[in-house]
């Protein structure tokens, strides 16, 4: 049998971990802060947790939950979900405790990894009857069994009866509690990243493990071709680019607030890291300003590339620098044979050019639903399509543009207006650091653009620095989109994702009335 075939097989298994702990036993899986892990370590640690989960009545089936930093633990129990065939449930550890209560208790999670510096989770889960095991890393927690202690009395040789698992991430919407979206099986990844060099590539996380693009971009996909993965725990610009230089990291995955962040590194601080081991930068999850992503690719090479999708599924666009630099804004040409179409308010699809939302086909194979919330999951969908919530149009090629979120749209005087294009344009801005435009109320149209800005050192949050703001819009920007007000900020609520949530700016503005746009 080829490496190739052992591989699938494997794969069908959820045993590819054990597959690179046979072949390359030594090779690093994991560094973090607290050291490193071989391939060996991860394999074994990962079959004494099914052990433990199966001598307390936690089988196939059931759902596990963890709540982690990027370290070699979160690494170990997703190797762990992926043999023993269970639902891994990722918690947002940035969450209140009722909201982490709520994810346990809604997704029926029988057992729960958490790491001990979390409060919150550490008493949302005491008050959850249905956990059958609890068990703390990092740390001791009162009602918590020890992570490492308790799993010491297991062995580590495989299992005999693995059976793939999957996982289900909760994602949140503009209103209500968090959804999980459910699928009955794992998407298959051989094949994904067939670019990978086992023996010479290294891949950084540094994007939340408890997010898609950390937890299955820069961990499982490289955990699955026996690549080793560095975890950064908290994002610091510097240490990002030192970490590239000494453990000579070959690809990694950014959203753009990170790249906005590096840029404003001084240019001899980013000059003086060896950033040459580098051969791809993914980024996706949020737009990007053009001039951002230009800048980034004027610095590191044209090695930048960019997807557009979601935790539902769909999308597939993908664009490389080359590409990307022909057609700026664009996330790629639609996906040979996918079936989508850009949707208005009535319904009716859209020309080229005029911006709708983006609604996908309904999976055959593998369709996902709103874990236990039947209703979400019809409102989701229009006929057999489904949207993201994202609006865009595609250009006379067949190219998509994003122009941001149905939810986002502001709504002037009967006009749509999309605050992600007045955002890339006011972060050229000298002074500007950071931006969300949304809507504010308007007495006569509704609402009128808001422009909350975040400025970079040495500015002042003066009048004279909003009027400046404002006039560089003119003439850029149709004359209904210019931010008729600004307000200053010291930060701006982001997601996982790296994704302004515009509700939680928006809120204090429309606090106490009764109609809120």
């Amino acid at each position: 049998m080829t490496l190739a075939e052992e591989m699938t097989k494997a794969q069908s298994a959820g045993m590819l971990t054990a597959l690179w702990a046979k072949e390359t036993p030594d090779r690093p899986a994991a560094y973090d802060k607290y050291g490193m892990r071989t391939f060996a370590q991860v394999n074994a640690r990962a079959n004494q947790i099914v052990k433990l989960l199966r001598s307390r009545g936690v089988n196939a089936g059931d759902h596990i939950a963890f709540v982690s930093n990027n370290r070699a633990e979160a690494m170990e129990v997703m190797a762990a979900s992926l043999r023993g065939g269970y639902r891994l449930i990722p918690v947002n550890w940035r969450l209140t405790e009722t909201e982490i209560g709520y994810i346990l208790e809604n997704s029926d999670a029988k057992a729960l990894f958490v790491e001990a510096e979390f409060p919150e989770a550490l008493s949302a889960a005491r008050a959850q009857p249905r956990l059958e095991v609890k068990l703390a890393f990092g740390g001791g927690a009162e009602g918590f069994e020890s992570y490492e202690d308790t799993l010491a009395g297991f062995d580590g040789a495989d299992i005999s009866d693995p059976q793939q698992g999957t996982t289900m991430f909760y994602t949140s919407g503009t209103t209500g509690h968090p959804k999980g979206v459910f699928r009955s099986k794992l998407s298959v990844i051989i094949g994904a990243e067939s670019n990978y060099d086992r023996f010479n590539d290294v891949q950084l996380c540094v994007c939340p493990i408890y997010h898609g693009a950390g937890l299955t971009l820069d961990t499982r996909i490289p955990m699955s071709y026996g690549v080793p993965v560095v975890f950064l725990e908290r994002w610091d610009s510097e240490v990002l680019l030192r970490t590239i230089e000494e453990r000579k990291v070959t690809h990694l995955h950014l959203v753009p607030i990170m790249f906005q962040r590096l840029l404003a590194l001084p240019k001899e601080v980013r000059d003086s890291y060896d950033l040459s081991s580098l051969k791809g930068v993914l980024h996706g999850a949020a737009p990007c300003p053009p001039d951002v992503k230009r800048a980034m690719i004027e610095w590191l090479g044209p090695i930048i590339n960019e997807y557009y999708s979601g935790t539902e599924g769909g999308a597939g666009f993908r664009t490389t620098s080359e590409e990307w630099l022909q057609r700026p804004g664009s996330v790629g040409k639609r996906p040979q044979g996918a079936d989508m179409k850009l949707l208005d308010d009535d319904g009716n699809e859209t020309p080229p050019g005029v911006p709708g939302t983006l609604y996908f086909r309904r999976q055959e194979e593998n369709p996902f639903v709103y874990y236990k919330d039947p209703e979400k999951t019809e409102n989701a969908f229009k006929g057999e399509y489904y949207t993201l919530g994202d609006v865009g149009y595609f250009d006379e090629d067949d190219y998509l543009f994003l122009t941001g979120r149905s939810a986002d749209t502001i709504i002037s005087g009967g006009v749509n207006i999309y605050p992600q294009e007045i955002d890339n344009e006011l972060l050229k801005h000298v002074a500007v650091e950071d931006c969300a435009c949304i809507g504010a109320p308007n007495r006569e149209w509704g609402e009128e653009v808001k422009a909350v800005i975040v400025l970079k050192p040495g500015y002042p949050p003066s009048e004279e620095t909003a009027r400046s703001i404002i006039d560089f819009a003119r003439g850029k920007l149709g004359g209904y989109k210019i931010p008729r007000s600004v307000d200053f900020a010291e930060e701006l609520p982001r997601n996982a994702a790296g994704k302004i949530e515009r509700r939680k700016v928006r809120a204090p503005y429309w606090e106490g009335r009764k109609i809120q746009i």
